[in-house]
């Protein structure tokens, strides 16, 4: 897995930058584990824009991941790994002793023809799913769930990993990719190791037409619009010096202010705050 740098024959490849894909085995998904992908363009069933930085982009097939991984005792072995445009890790297909075929996300490290198995008695390697009270401390984890049975939640975009720091009762605390440390009940499953493509965070699109094939929107500054469109537009002698506060479209405080309810549900569950 490497970055590819592009030559400077014009102004967009100047700064561009991409992937090699020398760690993928095939172009084409598995049929069977894909649909088809609708695109709402950043509106809601009313046909209003409700997401102002979403519209376009290119067309996408959606692969079906195996995020619970409830296939449980039973040996898999990794077929592929392919790109998925949905997410920035990359996936495995992995076939079980019975025949099925599912995706998963890839480990950094899995290579072909390795076995993996999810489940209580599962070994400490890479890629194998367990319950949190049969992972030792210290271990790298990723695809965490949050819910028993719900399906991993935490720590599945590329190159992130969280890490088991201690058990209390019936609880794990983990530390998150965030920073953030929280709590989670030690019958939560997750998979052993970190989630493959660290280097995402060193592509650089090098054009617009970049962002508008990924479906992000160029955004607009609230001083650049109308009155009628945002409370910081307009201005007949030019730009206004300040205000109150920054605001939102719709006039509420932004920028800063904290929106989040106090005495929610899941305060309980978190140690110490990302920030």
């Amino acid at each position: 897995m490497g970055i590819k740098v592009y030559n400077p024959v014009t102004n967009g490849s100047r700064n561009r930058t991409g992937y090699d894909f020398s760690e993928l085995t095939t172009d084409e998904p598995y049929k069977k584990l894909t649909v088809g992908l609708k695109k709402t363009g950043g509106r809601n069933n009313l046909g209003r824009v409700t997401v102002f930085t979403k519209s376009g982009g290119h067309k996408r097939l959606y692969r079906i991941i195996d995020f619970k991984r409830d296939k449980r005792n039973i040996w898999a072995k990794v077929e592929t790994i392919e790109y998925d445009p949905n997410r920035t890790a990359r996936i495995c297909r992995v076939v079980y002793e019975d025949g099925e075929r599912r995706y998963i996300l890839a480990p950094l490290g899995i290579k072909i023809g390795d076995k993996i198995m999810a489940g209580e008695n599962a070994p400490i390697q890479i890629g194998c799913a367990l319950p949190l009270r049969n992972i030792p401390v210290g271990t790298i984890i990723h695809n965490i769930e949050l819910q028993p049975g719900k399906g991993g939640q935490l720590a599945r975009a590329g190159g992130t990993f969280a890490r088991l720091e201690a058990k209390e009762g019936n609880y794990a605390i983990i530390k998150l990719p965030s920073g953030e440390i929280r709590i989670v009940l030690l019958d939560c499953y997750a998979t052993i190791g970190q989630v493959s493509n660290p280097d995402v965070v060193n592509i650089r699109l090098g054009k617009a037409g970049r962002s508008r094939w990924l479906g992000i929107k160029p955004k607009v500054r609230g001083v650049a619009m109308n009155p009628i469109d945002h409370p910081h537009g307009g201005g007949e002698g030019g730009k206004q010096k300040g205000y109150p506060y920054p605001m939102t479209p719709w006039a509420k405080q932004t920028s800063g202010y904290k929106t989040r309810k106090k005495n929610k549900q899941s305060d309980k569950y978190i140690l110490q705050r990302r920030k």
